[in-house]
């Protein structure tokens, strides 16, 4: 039987706290946690079910989010229309990234922040990251794009970053004069 997750609030403080590293292999539980995510996180794509649960659209989530203060992070990407490609990086960490900036025209989103947030983020468009799968082997994963910045936004997480943090309080959003490219 499905339950959403208890997505913690942007006014949690756990949010802004640095989470730790994790021990490998994952703990039965930290794994029942990652399913649990995956399974959230396809609903909440899937329009049905999303209504059935009153669920909000999201691609990714980082454990932080459910109060765990653990380096894991999940993305599910819908690569194509009903088609999901599951993400979950252990101790992730970002080892290269392009010159070009990126940012979503529409501008970022989060399951914790329950409100509308005006301005573009500046995201790398491509990055290499590292870590490891849920049973300890090691991998690299390189992304462009949305899915770029999906990873961007979810580490950002580990490190008690929320998107908003990133947007410049002066000049909220890009043109096409400047370096950052809308997506």
């Amino acid at each position: 039987m499905f339950k959403p997750l208890n997505i913690l609030d942007e006014n949690h403080k756990v949010l802004r706290k640095h989470s730790e590293e994790v021990k490998l292999p994952l703990s039965k539980e930290d794994k029942d946690t990652i399913n649990q995510i995956i399974t959230h996180l396809k609903y909440s794509q899937i329009e049905k079910l999303a209504e059935k649960y009153d669920l909000r659209p999201g691609m990714g989530l980082a454990f932080p989010q459910l109060g765990k203060l653990k380096r894991i992070i999940v993305i599910v990407h819908e690569y194509e229309e009903g088609k999901f490609k599951n993400y979950v990086i252990v101790n992730p960490k970002i080892i290269s990234h392009s010159e070009e900036k990126i940012a979503l025209e529409t501008g970022e989103g989060c399951l914790s922040v329950n409100r509308e947030v005006e301005g573009h983020v500046p995201r790398y468009a491509r990055i290499t990251i590292t870590g490891y799968d849920p049973d300890g082997e090691k991998i690299t994963i390189r992304a462009r794009e949305d899915l770029s910045v999906a990873f961007q936004h979810e580490v950002d997480h580990l490190d008690g970053i929320l998107f908003f943090d990133k947007i410049d309080k002066n000049k909220p959003f890009f043109t096409e004069n400047d370096d950052v490219r809308l997506i």
